[in-house]
């Protein structure tokens, strides 16, 4: 699959963990199945779906302030794609 040159994800206004799972699933084309958490994140970032060249994460500072769980699992995901798989992960911008 050919993979987008840029996504862009607002987290300005997301105050649960529901609602960011909901957010990135639209954003990042997961299947209507997708499980919610973070252990399916993972392997939907890394088996399902192709991601974009380039992920933004705007409101990153107000996000991580609200749900501080969420966003350092977030990153984690998405450090240790980098680290995992780089071929395949996103140059992640945290605006």
């Amino acid at each position: 699959m050919k993979r987008l040159s840029l996504v862009e994800v607002d987290l300005s206004d997301v105050t649960s963990s529901d609602a960011l799972h909901s957010l990135l699933s639209h954003a990042l084309g997961f299947p209507g199945w997708y499980g919610c958490n973070w252990d399916a994140f993972w392997d939907a970032i890394t088996a399902l779906v192709p991601m974009p060249l380039q992920l933004k994460l705007l409101g990153w500072e107000s996000f991580s302030r609200r749900l501080p769980n969420d966003a350092r699992l977030l990153k984690e995901c998405l450090d240790d794609m980098q680290a995992q798989y780089p071929e395949d992960a996103s140059d992640v911008e945290f605006g």
